[in-house]
């Protein structure tokens, strides 16, 4: 993809410090995808692995989101943490990220144990709660998907 220019430089960031914390205070990501030239917009809660760069969501086994990402598993997402819109200076503070990367599915258990792990820890006051009632026995795992979002390219932008 081509790279351009913010209009407003001062805004935006590549500092990992701050993009981190938008990724680690954020909670929803919109994520769009595309096949055959037909776009598709979805918005999904989300937890994310510093260490790997990734965001991890869970998903049904089987839909629409999944046959885009099968057909071209690019994608685009944005992060967005809104300080509320201010009345009378059409203004507002936010803190957003843009990046890029690649969605796969998560098949193995392993891998599916450690992103329900990241994705609670980053969503539960109390993930302990979750885990005991829904994921005590490893067959549960079954019965939803996951996907894992590889970044590979990520900007910030701030406002306010």
């Amino acid at each position: 993809m081509a790279n351009y220019h913010f209009t407003k430089t001062e805004k935006t960031t590549t500092d990992p410090e701050i993009i981190n914390d938008i990724l680690i205070t954020g909670k929803y990501m919109v994520l769009a995808l595309c096949r055959d030239n037909e776009p598709y917009v979805v918005t999904l809660s989300y937890g994310y692995d510093r260490g790997k760069q990734a965001l991890y969501c869970h998903c049904a086994r089987k839909g629409l989101k999944l046959d885009f990402i099968r057909a071209n598993n690019t994608v685009c997402g944005t992060v967005f943490i809104d300080g509320g819109y201010i009345q009378g200076e059409c203004g507002q503070p936010f803190r957003s990220v843009v990046f890029h990367g690649t969605a796969t599915e998560i098949h193995d258990l392993e891998e599916k144990k450690h992103a329900m792990s990241i994705l609670l820890n980053h969503l539960e006051d109390n993930p302990d709660i979750v885990r005991e009632r829904s994921l005590k026995e490893d067959k549960r795992y079954n019965a939803f998907g996951i996907l894992r979002i590889d970044i590979e390219s990520i900007t910030g932008k701030k406002g306010r």
